[in-house]
């Protein structure tokens, strides 16, 4: 596992989101961030980083999922107490350690904040989240009015994905940005 010596927070990924504790003996229930539970089978040591940016290395002792949750137990933390200060924090994973993709897979982190242009290099606008519908993910793009523009991740309208470049080129089909 790596040290996280160096690391920025640009460099974790967040693999749990604290919402609340569990039991009396310190446990944490975590909504998961990762599309790869199995991923902490692996996992010794991660960064709990809290909403202000503060970072903590710290050792998952073990863990079990519930439901669509991962319920865990960190090293030293054996109060009610002393869990419920990790509310509200993301435990990452450094960026290295991420689980590789296919080649035409994306991760959302590596979308959001890419340039976002039509086929004719019209600027749209940029890529701010990635939105989970259970069917097509949408593409949620900040125009530079301030507008925003949902445009489906679907091959037929997504032409170009330029990761390196930090570019997609989008062909919606006429009238697709007159409706958001």
């Amino acid at each position: 596992m790596s040290s996280f010596e160096g690391d920025t927070q640009d460099s974790l990924i967040g693999v749990a989101r604290a919402v609340r504790t569990r039991g009396l003996k310190g446990e944490i229930v975590a909504d998961l961030l990762t599309d790869f539970p199995e991923r902490f089978d692996d996992v010794d040591k991660m960064v709990a980083l809290s909403p202000n940016g503060d970072r903590k290395i710290v050792e998952l002792e073990s863990f079990f999922f519930q439901n669509d949750r991962i319920v865990m137990k960190l090293a030293g933390c054996d109060t009610i107490e002393a869990a419920s200060e990790f509310t509200g924090y993301d435990f990452c994973v450094a960026e290295a350690e991420r689980v590789p993709l296919a080649e035409d897979e994306y991760y959302d982190f590596e979308l959001e904040g890419c340039s976002v242009q039509l086929v004719n290099g019209e600027k749209v606008g940029t890529v701010q989240r990635i939105l989970k519908t259970g069917g097509a993910e949408i593409l949620v793009i900040a125009t530079p009015e301030g507008a925003e523009l949902l445009v489906p991740l679907a091959e037929s309208i997504v032409i170009e994905i330029d990761i390196a470049g930090r570019r997609i080129v989008i062909d919606p089909p006429e009238g697709l940005l007159e409706l958001s």
